[in-house]
Order: structure tokens, then C-alpha cells, then sequence
């Protein structure tokens, strides 16, 4: 085995990397590709990979972040909406080896993939991820929705139609490249964040790089691709995710407040799911958390994990002091519904004492 910087992986690794992931039983999430692991990489100079051979081939790639005192972590924690090891289908691994081979005393994900067999067992909590299956076509998708939610759907498009008299015709762009839209919509996020009190990912210089970054990779399995809905020509909702051929990670949806009466972000991820069947996308992956929006958009969930898998000694213990705590607090809340929903009112009544 032998530890690599995310830059340092050779054409012939990386096509590996790819092969193992069309073999696996996983949806080809672009959060997974190699691509990813390269721009976090250049914006997080903790980042490494692990790759694993068996005599000249590489069978396997762990990429992971070390930090200054040995914790490790899944490739871009906090931000990555996939997590775990690229691995040849049936390898025999020991995870704690594998930890010591990167020199981590720990290795936590909050998004692990539920193939992944070498870490599930050192989960600590299950979680639901909500996808949208487009697989059969969008009018498909529709006649599912109509079934499941008749309200939603129905309400949703009058309101597109109502903008488009209202405020301007209309369009939809499934990939702008304009650098503008993609400044708006982070601006928009930035500005839902604090009203919501939560924290400001892009205030975080490494987030703000990495989304820029993404936004100029067009590889097959994991491009940058921002979708924004203009009514006249003033865009009015946008999101920005990663693609591959068969999955579309959703991942900063936001949209202009003073249309919020019209739902754009609603409409707009109606049209973004239109446009991913088209170009023969079969699912759009929304992320882990729940929201009502999710609810009436998803036709399914798919299990994701969060914990760590920890090497005996002082760094297992280092480990639980920093993330154990805030994370069972977490969990407490979540699981308690009118608990949760009194936590988000407290944090929007401290971001309004905030503004004021």
C-alpha cells in the first residue's frame, strides 16, 4: 500500500479507481469519483489517498483528510454527501491495518454508502437519503407524483405558470456556465443560512474554492453543474451539484426571496429532474436531512451512515471527546420532533437578534 496526494495518482490509477466504481453495486454518486477527491485536494492540503495493490494492480483507494493530531476523516467532511473506499468487489481487508497504514488513529464519515462493508459496522447512527428515480422518464416521474402527491404537484405548477405572467417567461438552464448566476446563488445560500441560523458554509474560504473549482470539471462521471430558473431574465432560483451519467448529487439549492410566494426552488428542481432524465440520468440523489421539499419530490430513500471506526489507544479516545458529544446532542434532538422543530425557531429568532 502507499499513501498518495490526491494530485499524485497516476492516469492508470485513477482509470482503476473508475473501473472498480462501475463494479460496484453503489449508484455512481460523483462524490465518489476521482475528480472530487482531486479539487478537495487542492483546496485541503490534508488531503491523501490510500491505494491498496496486490502485486502491481491497484485494488483499492481510500481517500481520507488527516488532521494535526492523526484524526482522520472522509475526503471533504461536512461537504461530501457520499463517503467511503473504492474497493475490488469481495476484498478482504482489516479496517484497523488500514488506519495504520495512513498513519490515522480514526476514521469518520457522516455519509457513508451503504455497500461499504469494511466501515457500516463501526456505524452509530442510520440515516435517510432521498432520491427521485427518473430512470423511466421524467412524464413517468409525473404520473408518480400525481399519485402521491396531487397537491403539491398541481399547486407547484400553477405557481410556475403564475410567475411566468406575473414576473416574466420562463426558462430553464439544466448547465449555465455563467460565473454570475453561480456568484447569485451563493449569495442567496449564504444569506439563507443566516436566516435560518445556521452556519454560513461559504464563509468558509476552502467551501467557497471547492464549489469554484467543481464548477470547471467536466468529466464524465463527475462534472459541476449549476441549473438556475429565470423568470424574464432575472434568475430566480438556481442549484448547484455534481452529475454523473446516471446520478445528479443535489447539493446548494437556493432562490431569490422576494419570489418566494411563486416556490421557484420547487419549480426549479421539477425542471432540473425534466432535464436529468433527458440527458439519461436515472436519479437525483437530494442528500441526507429532512425537509418538506424532499417529502413531496422523492419517490424513495436510500440508507447512508455516520461514525467512525476508531484505532485502540489515546487517539480513539481524542476522537470521541471531539465529535461524540455533538453528535449524540444532535442525534437526541433529531429524534425528538417537537424538540427539533423548537430548535430551528430558536436559531431563527438568534440570526433575527443577530441582524438586528
Amino acid at each position: 500500500m502507499r499513501v498518495a496526494g490526491p494530485g499524485e495518482l497516476g492516469e492508470g490509477e485513477k482509470e482503476r479507481w473508475r473501473a472498480l466504481r462501475a463494479a460496484s453495486e453503489a449508484p455512481r454518486n460523483p462524490f465518489m469519483e476521482p475528480e472530487f477527491t482531486e479539487a478537495v485536494g487542492l483546496v485541503r492540503p490534508q488531503a491523501r489517498i490510500a491505494v491498496v495493490y496486490e502485486g502491481p494492480e491497484p485494488v483499492g483507494f481510500l481517500p481520507y483528510e488527516r488532521g494535526p493530531l492523526g484524526q482522520g476523516r472522509a475526503i471533504g467532511l461536512g461537504v461530501s454527501d457520499a463517503q467511503g473506499a473504492i474497493l475490488r468487489p469481495g476484498l478482504d481487508l482489516d479496517a484497523g491495518r488500514l488506519l495504520k497504514a495512513c498513519s490515522v488513529s480514526s476514521f469518520a464519515f457522516d455519509n457513508l454508502e451503504a455497500e461499504q462493508r469494511l466501515f457500516v459496522r463501526y456505524a452509530a447512527e442510520e440515516h435517510a437519503t432521498y432520491v427521485v428515480d427518473v430512470e423511466k422518464g421524467y412524464e413517468t416521474y409525473e404520473s408518480v407524483l400525481r399519485a402521491q402527491s396531487p397537491k403539491f404537484l398541481k399547486t407547484t405548477l400553477a405557481k410556475e405558470r403564475r410567475l411566468g405572467r406575473q414576473a416574466g417567461e420562463t426558462r430553464f438552464v439544466f448547465d449555465e456556465r455563467d460565473p454570475a448566476a453561480l456568484r447569485t446563488l451563493m449569495e442567496w445560500k449564504s444569506a439563507q443560512y443566516r436566516r435560518t441560523g445556521r452556519q454560513d458554509r461559504f464563509a468558509r474560504e476552502w467551501i467557497t474554492r471547492l464549489v469554484g473549482r467543481l464548477a470547471q470539471t467536466r468529466a464524465p462521471e463527475c462534472g459541476g453543474t449549476l441549473s438556475v430558473l429565470y423568470a424574464g431574465e432575472r434568475p430566480v432560483a438556481a442549484h448547484f451539484g455534481l452529475r454523473s451519467t446516471s446520478v445528479l448529487a443535489c447539493w446548494f439549492p437556493a432562490y431569490d426571496p422576494e419570489f418566494a410566494k411563486y416556490s421557484p426552488g420547487l419549480v426549479l428542481h421539477l425542471r432540473m429532474a425534466e432535464a436529468a432524465a433527458a440527458e439519461g440520468i436515472g436519479m437525483l440523489d437530494l442528500g441526507r436531512g429532512a425537509a418538506e421539499y424532499k417529502d413531496a419530490l422523492k419517490t424513495g430513500e436510500l440508507p447512508v451512515y455516520e461514525g467512525a471506526v476508531t484505532r485502540p489507544g489515546a487517539g480513539a479516545a481524542l476522537h470521541w471527546l471531539s465529535r461524540e458529544p455533538a453528535r449524540r446532542a444532535h442525534s437526541f434532538v433529531r429524534g425528538r420532533p417537537r424538540l427539533a422543530a423548537l430548535a430551528a425557531r430558536t436559531l431563527k429568532g438568534a440570526a433575527r437578534l443577530r441582524r438586528g
